[in-house]
């Protein structure tokens, strides 16, 4: 993924502006002196963090390369617990370049004591008669709106704004996404 990122930094005349970096979220790559003024948690990716040592862990490693006002960006994904849970669909199916055939199946089970989804994956790759299968899951945890900003706030930031997309819409509980960005004090 970070070979596909350069490539494209570069094709976009980034590469010079911008690094692709490779590290554990909980502590980030860095030395102290670094500041970024905008740091972002796309994709729910907060919400990976199964449990609240990590997500502090986190936040503070975040706050450590933000400056004073700087900006952190974060999504979640909000409806997780109304996901419906399935056994071994095949949500994916495609052809690679080059010959051969990939197929995604998938199975997503609701554990509502713990608030986790998990996705159980099967990638299938099928090359002639070869055929090669990688498993893999992801869990997901539930956090809401306020649970999240009060973590943050902890953390040494003041929420500044909650959205509803990645447009600016208002919030709502029914939004397809929840933005929060939030400036360190």
């Amino acid at each position: 993924m970070l070979t596909r990122l350069r490539t494209r930094l570069r094709r976009a005349r980034l590469g010079a502006r911008a690094a692709a970096v490779r590290g554990d979220i909980r502590k980030l790559p860095f030395r102290k002196r670094v500041r970024f003024s905008l740091v972002m948690a796309p994709y729910g990716m907060l919400q990976s963090l199964l449990v609240d040592r990590d997500l502090r862990a986190t936040l503070m490693s975040v706050a450590a390369v933000i400056p004073r006002r700087g900006v952190f960006g974060v999504d979640l994904v909000p409806d997780l617990p109304r996901w419906d849970e399935y056994e071994r669909q095949t949500t994916l199916r495609g052809c690679r370049p080059g010959g051969g055939q990939l197929t995604l199946v998938e199975t997503v089970h609701q554990d509502h004591d713990r608030r986790l989804t998990v996705f159980e994956n099967e990638f299938v790759e099928r090359i002639g008669r070869r055929r090669q299968t990688r498993r893999f899951s992801i869990a997901f945890r539930t956090l809401t709106v306020s649970q999240m900003a009060d973590r943050l706030e902890r953390a040494g930031f003041r929420i500044d704004s909650v959205l509803g997309d990645y447009r600016g819409r208002e919030w709502s509980p029914d939004a397809d996404v929840w933005v929060i960005l939030a400036r360190k004090r």
